[in-house]
């Protein structure tokens, strides 16, 4: 081990729309990352993701890495939704993206054995989104193959390429899966009719430490036999334990990228309601988190346009759009959140300007982000984790339709990096200290609440918060 290079923790991060590996110092701050695409593969069988170019680009970069500091270990962090099926040859079927509609072909034998909202706090949703309706179809159309494999979420599917084990913890299966009882800490009657249970590997918790590196994976990154690669953690949990493992207290966590992703800690599961895609998350604890979400990176591209994408809207963009009295009225994805059944809308008077077109857009996030916090009752302070906390017409429109209750932002650009670092730290038997947050100012609070109580009067259905 060269000594002269100082210790990091490697996190993987993949997710829907972008791919990191970003190492962290002893403070849990990135000191270098590297980022790619991440591109569905639409050939046969069906859209995957392409593992083994993933996996040559994760190689690489901590080979790169490992120039400049010594990994103690590596976290994956990963999206939902998303499982591996692995024999002893490696993938026995490819990792299949969410977004397959053709699964669907399957849903009336599906949901007679499936749909057990009371029991699994897991919602119907559109296409793949639902990782059991994934495997049901993948087992009828492939049987051969499935019936050899074992079934790796996502994220500890990374973890066995690393380190040949093969295990499952429990975030990646508390999310919307349609495979886990959360209230029971078990798989669903689901999962055990169709015998799914069996399929998998061992259980740990996200921080377990699975083993050193391969010896293959070793020799091409420089990785050395002490460093621990973890199990992981489904992404929106990440950032959501970033601040569980700190907090007892009511809080709630904004996840934001493709999705954002509202939870609230201390709200009782009687909250949620199927009908408007609200559903229980399951953390690194093993507990249940009330969630709302809405595929709101999505949502904030549709409404901006391409040439205003890129922008960051003001606090005084935001201002403007207020005055202007413009509204985005839901939805503009149809793949979850609470109106994806009706096509979006534009009301009112749009300025001209991309920048006002990107407030426009940060305010329907907020919008559509308070709507989630009231439905959970959300309680305490509010904290925005990704890319949405560097967003100040979105972090300031927030703050406002929310005052008084107290709005703060992370200085984590991807949200998840504090909460993989927090799981190194409990994985060497170390406690987390509390993340660094900065309290958010609030946007006119009147404005706000008067443009809120009209867009809430435009809703596509009747149900209110």
């Amino acid at each position: 081990m060269n000594s002269a290079r100082p210790e990091a923790v490697a996190v993987f991060d993949v997710g829907k729309s972008n791919v990191r590996i970003s190492a962290l110092d002893d403070r849990g701050i990135a000191i270098a990352t590297l980022e790619r695409r991440n591109v569905v593969d639409s050939s046969d069988p069906y859209p995957h993701f392409d593992a083994d170019a993933l996996y040559a680009w994760l190689i690489d970069g901590l080979a790169t890495l490992s120039r400049d500091v010594e990994i103690r270990s590596v976290v994956p962090v990963t999206h939902g939704a998303c499982a591996a099926l692995v024999d002893d040859d490696g993938l026995a079927l490819p990792i299949m993206d969410y977004e397959f509609r053709g699964v669907c072909d399957v849903d009336s034998d599906y949901d007679a054995i499936a749909r057990d909202f009371a029991r699994t706090a897991s919602p119907k949703l559109p296409a793949g989104l639902n990782l059991g309706r994934q495997l049901f179809w993948q087992q009828r159309q492939f049987p051969r193959e499935f019936s050899r494999a074992t079934i790796l979420p996502y994220p500890q599917y990374w973890a066995s390429r690393l380190c040949g084990i093969r295990a499952w913890e429990p975030t990646s299966l508390g999310c919307h899966t349609d495979l886990w009882e959360p209230q029971r800490n078990d798989f669903s009657s689901l999962a055990k009719t169709m015998r799914w249970d069996a399929q998998f590997g061992r259980s740990v918790s996200a921080w377990t430490r699975l083993g050193p590196p391969s010896p293959l994976v070793a020799s091409a990154t420089g990785l050395s036999s002490d460093c621990a690669i973890l199990a992981g953690i489904h992404d929106s949990n990440a950032s959501y334990f970033a601040h569980r493992a700190t907090r007892d207290e009511p809080f709630c966590v904004v996840s934001t990228g493709t999705w954002i992703v509202a939870m609230a800690h201390g709200s009782p599961l009687r909250m949620l309601r199927e009908e408007l895609d609200m559903l229980a998350n399951v953390d690194a604890f093993g507990e249940s988190v009330a969630t709302a979400r809405f595929m709101g990176g999505r949502e904030y591209a549709a409404i901006c346009g391409a040439e205003a994408g890129m922008i960051e809207p003001s606090a005084g963009d935001l201002d403007a759009v207020l005055e202007s009295n413009a509204l985005a009225v839901p939805s503009f994805a149809d793949q979850g959140g609470p109106f994806r059944e009706h096509p979006g809308r534009i009301v009112g008077n749009v300025l001209d300007a991309p920048r006002y077109r990107a407030a426009l857009a940060a305010l329907y996030c907020a919008l559509m982000t308070d709507y989630c916090l009231t439905m959970l009752d959300g309680r305490g302070d509010i904290i925005i984790e990704g890319p949405f906390a560097a967003n100040d017409a979105f972090v300031s429109a927030l703050a406002g339709l929310r005052a008084p209750q107290p709005v703060f932002r992370s200085s984590d650009e991807t949200g998840t990096l504090q909460g993989a670092f927090s799981l190194s730290l409990i994985g060497r038997g170390k406690n987390p200290e509390p993340a660094r947050l900065d309290r958010c100012p609030a946007g006119p609070a009147a404005k706000l609440r008067s443009a809120g109580l009209r867009w809430r009067s435009l809703l596509p259905v009747t149900r209110r918060a």
